[in-house]
């Protein structure tokens, strides 16, 4: 496994995860972990998030004609759990109409 270039390869990934890929953040910081001691089943990891990263290279996000507007949404509702007395807040993004981000908390 010395000559695999597994730190270059990790680099390259993050370098895609910050600029135009934030999809595979959770799988490049769990590879990371493993800069210094890594095995066969890490290169395979790695290796596995470059076929995902070519298999996807052709998916994007259509947006529609109309206006190019982003706009915001949110809610919460205050211990509005009964039983647990917990709070539920959440935003929805959009742009041009569509979905871009979204996130709900309990």
């Amino acid at each position: 496994m010395k000559k695999v270039p597994y730190s270059s390869v990790v680099g390259s990934l993050m370098y895609a995860m910050v600029c135009t890929r934030p999809d595979i953040a959770h799988s490049i910081g769990v590879v990371s972990r493993f800069l210094s001691n890594l095995g066969k089943e890490h290169w395979n990891a790695n290796k596995w998030i470059l076929r995902y990263l070519i298999g996807t290279s052709k998916v994007c996000l259509h947006f529609g004609t109309g206006k190019s507007e982003l706009v915001g949404y949110t809610d919460a509702d205050m211990a509005g759990d009964i039983d647990y007395r917990k709070s539920t807040s959440g935003y929805l993004m959009t742009f041009a109409g569509g979905a871009i981000s979204w996130q709900s908390r309990l």
